[in-house]
Order: structure tokens, then C-alpha cells, then sequence
């Protein structure tokens, strides 16, 4: 029996006009009214900037006097400075040490909190205490815990142990690491929240049948609820990166970029071309090139992950 392959149907442009029509009447209109002004504010004040960036990393502009395109100049001049490479060795050094102590931290936290039983809520809360404290708080407070002298918060502590004094925020070798710990104790408590609702929707059924067989915390960690949670624990690594990367309060208001140069870091290099320079070309030369380099490792970390991902 021969197979008749019927040609692909095209929609008439009378059914066009009434699905149009049959749109219409169901409000379409009225409702990209109502949507447009949202979308427009939202692209106004979320692409906008983007867009007035990449602009101004063209030209030569101190925002007071008339901006002059110079093309390449304000790249050239902002990969020509020695301590852009400083720079960059600082933020990476800061993201390794971020991820080192402040991935594996929270979902430690998670754990921990979600094996509790009547006190889980008491400390979740308690978890979550320093993320509500305004950050500008919170590295002042600290700035005074970490007086080098011996009277210092930490000082004090460590001589209980005959350690100390330490010079914290003073020592290139101590500066940045110093950074790290007060950035890990202010926002992993956002990380423990996320896990813990990622734990509240893995099976029940699975913890038990693993208790079953006698498996313990641990291996019930390994084999249920990491790879059950693989997908949160992805995206929240991809965030740190790109959230450390991007670190500007804690070496601006710790350290000023000292001592030596050891905590400078490209976001503070941003800010001292358009605030101190007042050279907004290479602020958003600078900038531009630094989100270039988040997207090119955003797409690699997801090809690189993908097969985890979807396994």
C-alpha cells in the first residue's frame, strides 16, 4: 500500500485573522498594557546601566565634562596598569579560599540542623542571625575583633592557648584570609536556609530504608542526600563564585586594598578609577572585561558540569 506524505498545513491568513481576533477579545491587549510600563522600568533600570556601561567603556568621560569616544584606549590603559595582574591574583586567591571554608561549611550547617528535632527551628535561626546584620555592621564589629594588640577580641582568645598576638589584618600573608573568615560567618547562613529546603523535599522513604540496612549519618549524606540535592549544590557553587569574584566591601573597609597591595581586588580597582581617579572609562572598561570573564567561566562551569547535572 503506497504512503501518501501529506504536505506541512500553513496556516490561511483567515485563521490568522481570528486567532488574532479571538486574542483580542480574550483581553491580549489589555494585558500587554498592563505588562509593558513594568517591562520597561525593569529593562530601565536593570539593562540600562549595563548599556550606559558598555558605552561609557568607549569613551573618555569624568561624567562632568562632555565624554570623547577613544575606542580601545581605556582597555589598553586599564591592561597596561601593573597592578591589575595583583588584582586578579588577589580575587582568585580570595575565591579559592571562599570556597574552600565557606562551600563545604553550610551544607555541613544543613546537615547538622536538619538530624535536630525540637530545637531545628531554634537553630536555623541562629544560622540565618548574621546575614540580617547590615554588612557595614558587621565588618566594623569584627574590624575591632581582629585588633592586632593583645587586648584584641581574637587576641585575647588565642592567649588562653599561648598564641598571639596575631596581626590579623596588618600581615600580607593573614590579610586576606582574615577577609574570608568574616565573609564566610556573614553569608553562609543564606547557603544553610537554601539546603534545608533542598533536604525538606528529599524522600522520607529513602532515609528509612537506608536506616534499614544500618546506614549511618554519614553514609546516609553520601549516598541519599548529596546526590539527591546535586542540581542546588551547583547552582549555589556557581553563585559563590560569581559572588566572591565580585568582593569589594570587606577589602574596602577592612584594609583600604593593604597592606601592600595584599587585598586589593578588581572590584577595588573599579572603585578607585571612577571614585578616586574620577575616570569612569576605565571603571567601566574594567568592569566590562571582568563580566566577560564571569560569562565565559559560567558557560564552561556549566558544560563541565551538565552530565553531573542531568545524571
Amino acid at each position: 500500500m503506497t504512503q501518501v506524505i501529506l504536505p506541512p498545513t500553513v496556516a490561511s491568513p483567515a485563521r490568522r485573522t481570528r486567532g488574532i481576533r479571538t486574542w483580542y477579545r480574550r483581553g491580549g491587549l489589555v494585558n500587554v498594557a498592563f505588562a509593558l510600563p513594568v517591562i520597561l522600568v525593569f529593562a530601565y533600570f536593570s539593562w540600562g546601566p549595563i548599556a550606559r556601561g558598555l558605552t561609557m567603556s568607549w569613551q573618555k568621560t569624568n561624567l562632568v565634562e562632555p565624554a570623547s569616544w577613544v575606542g580601545w584606549s581605556n582597555f589598553e590603559y586599564v591592561l597596561q596598569n601593573p597592578l591589575l595582574a595583583t588584582a586578579a591574583l588577589n580575587t582568585l586567591w580570595f575565591v579559592v579560599l571562599a570556597i574552600l571554608i565557606g562551600f563545604p561549611l553550610p551544607l555541613f550547617l544543613a546537615v547538622f540542623i536538619s538530624e535536630l528535632r525540637g530545637t531545628k527551628p531554634l537553630y536555623s535561626v541562629l544560622s540565618y542571625l548574621p546575614v540580617v546584620v547590615p554588612p557595614v555592621v558587621a565588618i566594623l564589629l569584627w574590624k575591632i575583633f581582629y585588633d592586632p594588640s593583645s587586648t584584641g577580641v581574637f587576641n585575647t582568645i588565642l592567649g588562653w592557648v599561648g598564641i598571639g598576638p596575631l596581626p590579623f589584618l596588618n600581615s600580607p600573608a593573614m590579610a586576606m584570609p582574615s577577609l574570608v573568615l568574616e565573609s564566610t560567618w556573614a553569608s553562609a547562613g543564606s547557603t544553610v536556609i537554601i539546603y534545608l529546603a533542598a533536604m525538606a523535599s528529599v524522600r522520607g522513604e529513602l532515609y528509612e530504608a537506608a536506616e534499614l540496612d544500618g546506614a549511618g549519618i554519614w553514609r546516609k549524606v553520601w549516598s541519599i542526600t548529596l546526590p539527591q540535592m546535586r542540581g542546588v549544590i551547583l547552582i549555589v557553587l556557581l553563585l559563590q563564585i560569581i559572588g566572591t569574584t565580585q568582593v569589594f566591601a570587606e577589602p574596602f573597609l577592612f584594609t583600604g586594598g593593604g597592606p601592600n597591595n595584599a587585598t586589593t581586588t578588581i572590584l577595588l580597582m573599579i572603585f578607585n578609577y571612577a571614585f578616586i581617579y574620577g575616570d569612569y572609562g576605565a571603571a567601566s572598561a574594567l568592569s566590562m572585561m571582568l563580566a566577560l570573564v564571569l560569562a565565559v567561566v559560567s558557560v564552561f562551569y556549566f558544560w563541565v558540569t551538565r552530565r553531573w547535572s542531568d545524571a
